[in-house]
């Protein structure tokens, strides 16, 4: 942020501005969702409209044809696998900081293509 942007919120002393902020749950009137992007053997998940804490801390994703991998965060809310799952239905388990974890299960159909997204009806309280 620009420094005169921060001027308007906040006292200017010497490069450092004070923030304090304070977590409070997110409530969601609709369930998670989920982009997927990337190409055959990288998929890039966005996980968006999350509940809860909204921090996710883990997640996996499983293919009809795999067990649970294990993925790691890209940037922001992206989360990435390099396994080939195209062609199969996805699932996924996501654990928020907070320690409440769901299991979405097949939340693709097994034609999906790269940038769509979908909507699951379960979420975080």
């Amino acid at each position: 942020m620009a420094q005169p942007a921060w001027e308007k919120i906040a006292t200017y002393e010497g490069g450092i501005v004070p923030v304090i902020y304070q977590r409070v749950p997110c409530t969601k009137t609709s369930g998670v969702r989920f982009t997927i992007n990337g190409n055959d053997y990288f998929e890039l998940v966005l996980v968006y409209n999350v509940g809860g804490s909204g921090a996710i801390q883990s997640m996996m994703i499983k293919g009809t044809k795999t067990n649970w991998l294990p993925m790691s965060r890209n940037w922001g809310a992206n989360w990435q696998s390099s396994a080939y799952l195209s062609g199969q239905k996805l699932s996924f388990q996501i654990t928020l900081d907070d320690g409440q974890s769901l299991t979405f299960w097949n939340v693709t159909r097994t034609k999906w293509q790269f940038g769509q997204t979908f909507a699951s009806k379960l979420q975080f309280s």
